[in-house]
């Protein structure tokens, strides 16, 4: 069965409940060296979700996503375009603890993750737009493997659903990429995230028309 189809595992749980149990969670072995789980952050229900691969040193010590130098320029980039954290998004990863030495999650370890992220999304966050940050966030979320300079700025559609969603590439890869230019990566970013900001607003303009 589709994962996406697949009814939650905690479908008649509140946030704060299955927050409570993910901070618990044994189910793989990443559990045995975190310092704090990383379930998420931002407001809930939400238009706009943001899903990176993995919390790192920074968050396994605070318990909240993307607060290090990578978290910091995301919340530039994202304010620049004006979306405020954590009003305006809400972010989590496709696992809640952080791998050994920060390499990538391995499939096996998201998957154990599936439901909690499967929650945040159809239960509580309920987004309209979805940013997927680099490219094993992609991989596990739509399943495509191509490179991240190909599919980035490209909408695609949550499986199953009427989720538009945007792969954007990694802040932690626009470190490793300084340069402003025109054509490099931070300034294709700049370019997604407007495009991502027009469509926010067209939800929202929407949404006032209906309630007028």
């Amino acid at each position: 069965m589709d994962l996406f189809l697949k009814q939650s595992d905690f479908s008649d749980l509140s946030c704060d409940k299955v927050k409570e149990i993910c901070q618990s969670c044994t189910k793989c072995q990443l559990s045995q060296g975190r310092t704090k789980v990383v379930f998420g952050h931002g407001s809930i229900p939400c238009d706009l979700m943001l899903i990176g691969e993995a919390p790192g040193a920074d968050e396994d010590l605070q318990g909240l996503p993307f607060v290090g130098r990578a978290g910091k320029l995301l919340t530039q980039i994202l304010e620049s375009v004006g979306i405020n954290r954590p009003y305006d998004i809400y972010i989590a990863n496709t696992v809640k603890c952080r791998p050994p030495e920060n390499r990538a999650p391995l499939a096996q370890e998201q998957e154990a993750c599936w439901p909690y992220l499967q929650a945040q999304i159809f239960q509580f966050v309920k987004p309209k737009i979805i940013l997927l940050a680099g490219a094993p966030a992609v991989k596990a979320v739509l399943k495509i493997e191509e490179p991240m300079t190909k599919i980035r700025g490209e909408w695609k559609k949550l499986p199953g659903t009427d989720i538009d969603v945007m792969p954007i590439f990694h802040p932690a890869y626009l470190l490793r990429n300084p340069r402003k230019d025109k054509g490099s990566p931070k300034w294709l970013t700049w370019q997604d995230m407007q495009e991502v900001k027009n469509a926010l607003n067209f939800i929202h303009k929407v949404r006032e028309l209906n309630a007028s």
